[in-house]
């Protein structure tokens, strides 16, 4: 190949007058400062969200959860209860990175989060949160599966009590607990006896879709909210006599129920709103849904309530009507109640519905089958 003839070198150019800087055109500064944004943003996502400081015990309102509330563990209840302890542990080992599915108490939680949310933007210092608590007698080992779908969700549970086996009650007291939510009928009987107000949470039998913005929580009178003093009249002495009753008492007030300090803690949280002008808007509602009929026992109720400084935002006398229609079209996301054939009522409607076993309904609360294997989690 013959090689290229070598070119003649060219001669030096004159050198160029310098030129005076261009002034920015009109929009580049504005455009700079849209790139610097985006870019920003764009980092600000990559980084790892900061999540926000738990509040101290003593200024929440806390919620303790069982796992088998917050999620569902039908298959692995069953493994449990068939193959034993050990069989149990080795399968949630090797499914530990496989999220939970959402539980009854799941939506519930989440509307607890959105109303923190409104909370802190409102109050950035105020520790006058809920504070959710996983409150479990699962082992250890569980745990992982149990934070990996806590993380999955993206759920703010920071506080787990992991009782290996042992009931989980005695620690109640001592994480401050306003309410405590699990599966465990027995376990949920064992924290109502230590001044606990608890309940044992149940599936709808359909889904139905609840506000994503607005924590909604209904409870019924008499033994959830009030003593069961006037049920007790119903039982003894029928219908008739109860009004009489309760006409002849309507400004003594009733005494007070498993659930009134939970109520007073939801309202509470109420006036912070209010006092921002935010009554409409407020992210929290509650409501009294009872069997009394208003004309005959309704004012006794409502007059209790208020000699304790608290409201329901409504009220639903039902005289004796079923519970499950209305709470279909109020669609709160837990409703409370001490009768199983209202919890049942509900569930039917898609409502997810609480029983809290106490007062004189619970007839047969001590008796239990001869013999019974205890739940793998609470």
């Amino acid at each position: 190949m013959e090689c290229a003839e070598p070119r003649e070198p060219r001669e030096p150019r004159e050198p160029r007058e310098p030129r005076e800087p261009r002034e920015p055109g009109p929009g580049a500064e504005t455009s700079a400062d849209q790139r610097w944004e985006e870019a920003k943003t764009f980092y600000d996502n990559l980084a790892p969200k900061k999540k926000p400081k738990s509040p101290k015990p003593q200024n929440a309102v806390t919620i303790a959860v069982s796992s088998r509330a917050l999620f569902r563990m039908d298959e692995e209840q069953r493994i449990y209860t068939e193959q034993g302890v050990e069989a149990y542990v080795r399968y949630q080992l090797e499914h530990e990175n496989e999220p939970f599915s959402p539980g009854p108490a799941f939506p519930f939680v989440k509307a607890l989060e959105a109303v923190n949310r409104r909370l802190r933007e409102l109050y950035p210092d105020s520790e006058d949160l809920f504070d959710i608590v996983l409150m479990t007698n699962n082992h250890a080992q569980v745990g992982v599966r149990l934070i990996n779908s806590i993380n999955h969700y993206d759920l703010f549970i920071e506080r787990f009590c992991m009782t290996g086996g042992n009931s989980p009650i005695c620690y109640l007291k001592a994480y401050h607990t306003n309410l405590y939510l699990s599966a465990d009928a027995e376990k949920v009987r064992e924290a109502i006896d230590e001044g606990i107000a608890a309940a044992t949470i149940f599936s709808p039998s359909r889904d139905v879709a609840v506000s994503q913005n607005q924590l909604r929580v209904a409870f019924d009178g008499d033994a959830v909210l009030f003593s069961d003093e006037s049920e007790r009249i119903v039982k003894a002495h029928g219908l008739d006599r109860f009004f009489e009753h309760e006409k002849a008492h309507e400004n003594k007030p009733l005494a007070q129920g498993p659930l009134k300090g939970f109520l007073e803690a939801l309202g509470r949280l109420q006036k912070k709103f209010y006092s921002k002008g935010l009554r409409l808007e407020c992210p929290i509602r509650t409501y009294l849904v009872t069997a009394r009929s208003a004309a005959s026992s309704g004012a006794r109720a409502l007059k209790t309530l208020r000699s304790w400084g608290l409201e329901t935002d409504e009220a639903l006398f039902l005289a004796g009507a079923p519970k499950g229609p209305l709470l279909e079209k109020i669609r709160p996301h837990i409703f409370f109640d001490d009768q199983m054939f209202h919890v049942a009522g509900a569930q039917e409607m898609g409502t997810v519905a609480a029983h809290v076993p106490y007062g004189v309904a619970q007839t047969c609360r001590r008796t239990a089958p001869t013999k019974q294997v205890p739940p793998a989690s609470s």
